[in-house]
């Protein structure tokens, strides 16, 4: 066995959602962190796509499938089927734009009616490097992300800073939360013994399920 894993060949795989206003740098945090790229052309996403990539934790590989979706208004009929399934959520604003903190209030309330009680979640300052423009203090993304007991970190896709770091930090802390989970077994099917499948339905559906690595028909 050599150092080399497939593209498939992982532990964990787990749904992360991107949500907040349109414009706060959405496709830009996904494409930094799952290709390390970053376009001043971007267009607004239409409907909905995803990325993946997978990391190590505690000698685990956790994949993660990241969504993400246009935050205008008119494609807020998605919202169950894209939820589905979720276990992290990054929910952005624009440090820039004082309106768009304004509405994390909004998102992060549809986010807990769509999801699990558990799903962790990650306040996203973006657009950082745009200090000379700052609409949004830290001191209040830091109090709201306390009050609501959710994580935060100020990002910069331009710059690459601390992409990597809000993207792992969230996958970490659903990977701690899974293995916890797995040893109180339950109904939930990340604690399904090693060598037992489970049917998830549509694969839109997949989140958190142990890969087994076996192949029953």
């Amino acid at each position: 066995m050599g150092a080399y894993r497939a593209d498939d060949d992982y532990d964990y795989l787990f749904k992360v959602v991107l949500i907040g206003d349109s414009g706060v740098g959405k496709s830009n945090l996904l494409s930094r962190f799952t290709k390390n790229e970053f376009s001043l052309e971007s267009k607004s996403t239409i409907g909905v796509e995803f990325a993946t990539r997978s990391i190590r934790v505690d000698e685990k590989v956790v994949k993660a499938q990241i969504w993400d979706t246009a935050g205008q208004e008119r494609y807020r009929a998605i919202t169950s089927a894209y939820y589905r399934g979720a276990v992290g959520a990054l929910l952005v604003y624009d440090v820039t734009r004082h309106v768009t903190f304004g509405n994390v209030e909004r998102w992060l309330k549809e986010l807990r009616d769509h999801t699990d009680a558990n799903i962790v979640v990650m306040l996203i300052g973006n657009k950082a490097d745009l200090q000379h423009l700052k609409a949004v203090s830290t001191e209040d993304s830091q109090a709201f992300a306390e009050q609501e007991n959710i994580f935060f970190m100020e990002t910069s896709a331009l710059e690459s800073t601390n992409v990597e770091d809000a993207f792992t930090e969230v996958l970490t802390q659903i990977y701690h939360i899974v293995s916890k989970k797995a040893l109180d077994v339950g109904n939930d099917p990340t604690t399904l013994p090693k060598g037992q499948t489970l049917n998830v339905g549509s694969r839109d559906d997949v989140s958190a399920v142990k890969k087994t690595g076996c192949c029953s028909a």
